[in-house]
């Protein structure tokens, strides 16, 4: 990536020599272009100092990749928004978009949202030896679409005991039917499962009669 400082000076040398001395750079590592020259001007009065830009480069850090990436497909996309970069507690990095457009971003249900996210993660790991994880969310989509699914599962589950049968949820992706599983994981009188076959796989909340003396088993079936 390039990056490149204007600086001033008395002389071009002189802003040269300020500029390589902020970056902490030589000569060589660097390319000068002269914007204004300097002009002495008559007894004083007209003079005006050297303005330099100087350009160099750095090495592109996987946030600097990411927010290029995203910026490059919003604009073939059409669309613009704001890209905020921050780092996981578990690794990784989240970008969020914001602005105008955002319902063209996340799409029906999010599945354009996880092809976006999808493309990112493998343009940036792609010939990286340690993959990174990056999670691209949409004016807090994804956290919103937990809590509903949260709440869905729910009251499912209190379907499926009040009655003592299965309950079938609509298709899910498979971050979605995790979310389902593990919201009801320690739900008393129920167990989930998922069934189908992509992309119409889908979580089965299924009702269990408690057993007296023995822990309730807990699916196993994530995916």
């Amino acid at each position: 990536m390039t990056k490149f400082i204007e600086v001033t000076g008395k002389t071009e040398e002189e802003a040269i020599a300020s500029a390589l001395a902020q970056l902490d750079m030589s000569r060589d590592d660097v390319s000068v272009e002269i914007l204004e020259r300097a002009k002495s001007g008559f007894l004083g009065i007209g003079a005006s100092p050297a303005l330099v830009r100087v350009s160099y480069e750095v090495a592109d850090t996987q946030r600097d990749k990411v927010e290029r990436y995203l910026r490059g497909l919003l604009d073939y996309m059409g669309v613009e928004a704001r890209i905020e970069i921050t780092e996981r507690e578990n690794g990784g990095l989240t970008a969020n978009l914001s602005g105008g457009g955002m319902g063209a971003v996340i799409g029906r249900r999010g599945e354009t949202l996880d092809a976006i996210q999808h493309l990112v993660n493998y343009s940036v790991n792609r010939g990286n030896d340690k993959r990174m994880h990056i999670s691209v969310d949409a004016e807090n989509y994804r956290s919103k679409r937990e809590e509903s699914l949260v709440h869905l599962a729910e009251k499912m589950a209190a379907k499926a005991v009040k009655y003592k049968r299965s309950m079938a949820l609509e298709p899910m992706n498979s971050y979605e039917r995790h979310v389902i599983h593990t919201a009801l994981q320690d739900y008393e009188g129920v167990s989930t499962s998922s069934t189908g076959t992509e992309p119409n796989r889908r979580v089965v909340v299924s009702y269990e009669k408690p057993e007296t003396h023995s822990s309730k088993p807990v699916s196993r079936e994530w995916a």
